[in-house]
């Protein structure tokens, strides 16, 4: 059944990445329950632009939960208080009447601020180019069954390929660290015979530019497996550890 619900909103404004940022306080009315996240923010825009004020910038597309721009951090979590969801999947109904929510981008030198809730998260992108690819011909499409892959590696590299780029994982970590988002983009490619030509050039080149970025290093405490919003597992840094320790043994 539909409820509304009333909200304080302890929002982030920043008016670029130089400039000094602050949280600015609103008060928002009979918010359903059934709305999204996002869908408030929208609200909360429509009720700034008619009270003459600049609305808040904030990222999403998909609203599907693919695309993984939606990305905010909300009461001290990325994605906010649901597991397993992006931003634009959390509904208010995971909210209480009265509740005062607090809303930021993620904190990380990797992903800097371009205005109020919207982060630059290129350096993914970056680091997809050093070597998150084949560049092998392959030839036409084979048959499902024509290259012999165990269900268990196809599995896994699917399991793997679910990472969305959202930089949830970064924004978690205490030391800002990708190595779930590297190791899930060389972990799918490391399991399937497609990706083996180029797998020692992958993990170094991805390692190198994830360093080279400013990201931090893995301590293994595991929160970014806890607050990834397609569950992607921390075993996939193992495999990308012996991946470029192999790489690096060969050199």
């Amino acid at each position: 059944m539909e409820n509304n619900i009333s909200l304080t909103l302890k929002v982030w404004r920043q008016n670029g990445p130089k400039e000094k940022g602050r949280f600015e306080t609103y008060k928002l009315e009979t918010v359903s329950t059934d709305s999204s996240f996002l869908e408030m923010m929208d609200i909360l825009n429509e009720q700034l632009i008619n009270d003459g004020k600049e609305p808040v910038a904030f990222d999403h597309d998909c609203r599907e939960g693919i695309c993984g721009m939606c990305s905010l951090y909300i009461n001290g979590r990325p994605h906010g208080p649901d597991d397993d969801v992006t931003t634009c999947q959390l509904h208010m109904r995971k909210f209480k009447n009265g509740e005062t929510i607090t809303i930021e981008p993620w904190r990380s030198a990797g992903f800097p601020v371009i205005k109020d809730l919207i982060v630059n998260r290129n350096a993914f992108d970056t680091i997809i180019a050093s070597g998150g690819y084949t560049s092998i011909s392959t030839g036409g499409v084979p048959d499902a069954n024509a290259i012999p892959i165990s269900k268990i590696d196809a599995d896994e590299a699917m399991d793997a390929a679910s990472c969305i780029g959202c930089g949830a994982c970064v924004a978690t970590c205490k030391n800002g660290s990708a190595m779930l988002f590297v190791s899930a983009k060389v972990s799918h490619l490391a399991l399937l015979p497609q990706g083996q030509v180029e797998a020692a050039r992958r993990a170094k080149n991805m390692v190198a530019k994830m360093d080279e970025l400013g990201f931090g290093n893995c301590t293994n405490t595991g929160a970014c497996e806890v607050e990834c919003p397609k569950g992607v597992s921390i075993s996939n840094i193992a495999r990308l550890n012996r991946e470029f320790l192999k790489a690096k043994l060969a050199d």
